[in-house]
Parts: C-alpha cells; structure tokens; sequence
C-alpha cells in the first residue's frame, strides 16, 4: 500500500449524481481538487495566499480511472500521496468509499508552478510545499519517504 501524506473524508451530495444515481465523473476529479486544496492549508498556507505572492500552482494534466461508483449519501475517503518529477509535481489521488474501503477512483495530477507568469523548475515546490509537509510529519513523529 502506498503512503499517503494526507487524507479528507467527505459525504456525497446528492445534487452531484448523474439521472443514473451514480456520481456524475466530473465529480470525482472536484473531490480531489478539494483534497489537494485541504492538503496545502496543513502547511500553513493556500492557493489565494500564493497567487497573491506572485506564485501560480496550475494543473498541468489529469488522468482518473474509475473502479466503482458512488452514489447519493455514500461517505468516502481521498487520499493523497506526491513525488516530485522534474518540473513538476505529482499527486496520486485515490478514492475510496466507506466503511468496506472500495476503491472508487485513482486520480494521477501533475502540477506546474508559474513565479510572476512564468513557469519554473519546479523549485518553489520544495519551499511551498513538500519542506513544509515533511516538517509537519517530523513534527507529528512520522516519516515520509
């Protein structure tokens, strides 16, 4: 099993299910972003706090595959997990329904970062971003490889 640096559980709403009573796909790629969102404020920080800096996290590609649907009222987990690759950063993204812990969706997101429009090597990632999670790891007592 992967090691997952965060994770969020949410409930499905039910205006987010298709004619079908299934979650509509688009869906699953909102729950997460909103995983991804909730993952940087553990840092101390946020998208709008960056922008406002001059710093510009944007999704460069999104590939989800769906492994079984969700429906109206289900609770369900996002986990997240990320590796740098180059320029950009990386987060696998799975999705499973609770309490028996389906495999719902797994998402792979690559991110790019853009300092006053323009796109960079990738280095604001570890100041943004993964030094400060892996403090906030060390702080709790666990280790992230």
């Amino acid at each position: 099993m992967k090691e997952y640096a965060f994770e969020i559980e949410m409930k499905v709403r039910d205006y987010e299910c298709d004619l079908q009573g299934v979650v509509n796909n688009s869906n699953y790629q909102h729950y997460m972003e909103h995983a991804r969102h909730e993952f940087l404020e553990t840092t101390g920080t946020s998208f709008s706090t960056l922008h406002d800096q001059g710093i510009d996290v944007m999704v460069s590609r999104v590939d989800i595959s769906y492994k079984h649907s969700l429906r109206g009222s289900d609770r369900f987990v996002v986990q997240v997990a990320y590796q740098r690759e180059g320029i950009k950063l990386v987060f696998f993204e799975d999705i499973y329904k609770l309490p028996e812990h389906t495999l719902c969706a797994k998402g792979r997101i690559e991110a790019i970062c853009l300092q006053n429009g323009k796109l960079t090597r990738g280095e604001l990632f570890e100041t943004i971003f993964i030094n400060k999670v892996e403090k906030r790891e060390e702080d709790r007592g666990n280790i992230i490889p």
